[in-house]
């Protein structure tokens, strides 16, 4: 099956193609030669999630999954969240969107002088197939914890700084081959993969 995912972020298409394997044909937004600025003005991943499949599908009207993917902190109630990829351009207008150095440097700072350090990673996936149109959502979530420094060099994002429960090390250091199978977006990526096998 040919299926669009709504991004150009290399990390995450290299992430959900090792994950639905070779039955599916994951294209991106430079294959269907889609460079359009797409919407994503949602206040919840679910909203953000929908929108830009929703974007794509009326535009393309082929099937397509689009998602969004927060960090929420307890201690921080629930941020950055739905603003996980530009926390420190919210926190200081005069900051970089979508600069991970930044956004990492501007949680840790939050959560100075904060005993509780757990946090989520939650993965909300919207799927659209033709020709029925309606959408169908699936949601991804690992517990965990930040840590107060950087830690490894794989991943991205807050991988450094995320410490998975059950492990003694952050994503960045257990590597990709093991954060495809315990990560948020790899159990979100799961249900949607079951979903279409049993189309």
């Amino acid at each position: 099956m040919k299926i669009v995912f709504a991004t150009n972020n290399k990390h995450k298409l290299d992430e959900i193609r090792n994950i639905l394997g070779e039955k599916f044909e994951v294209l991106s937004l430079n294959d269907i030669d889609c460079h359009d600025d797409i919407p994503e003005t949602g206040c919840t991943l679910e909203e953000n999630a929908r929108q830009k499949a929703e974007y794509i599908y009326n535009k393309y009207h082929c099937n397509v999954f689009a998602d969004d993917t927060g960090l929420e902190v307890e201690a921080l109630g629930g941020e950055p969240g739905v603003y996980s990829a530009r926390y420190a351009a919210v926190k200081n207008p005069e900051a970089e969107s979508h600069d991970s150095e930044a956004n990492m440097t501007t949680l840790l700072r939050e959560l100075e002088g904060k005993g509780n350090r757990k946090a989520r990673f939650r993965t909300v996936i919207c799927l659209i197939l033709t020709p029925h149109s309606h959408f169908t959502l699936f949601e991804g979530i690992v517990e965990g914890e930040i840590i107060p420094e950087r830690r490894g060099g794989e991943g991205f994002g807050y991988d450094p700084i995320f410490q998975p429960e059950g492990y003694d090390k952050t994503f960045a250091e257990l590597g990709n081959d093991i954060k495809n199978t315990i990560s948020h977006r790899a159990r979100a990526v799961a249900k949607l993969s079951n979903y279409i096998k049993t189309l």
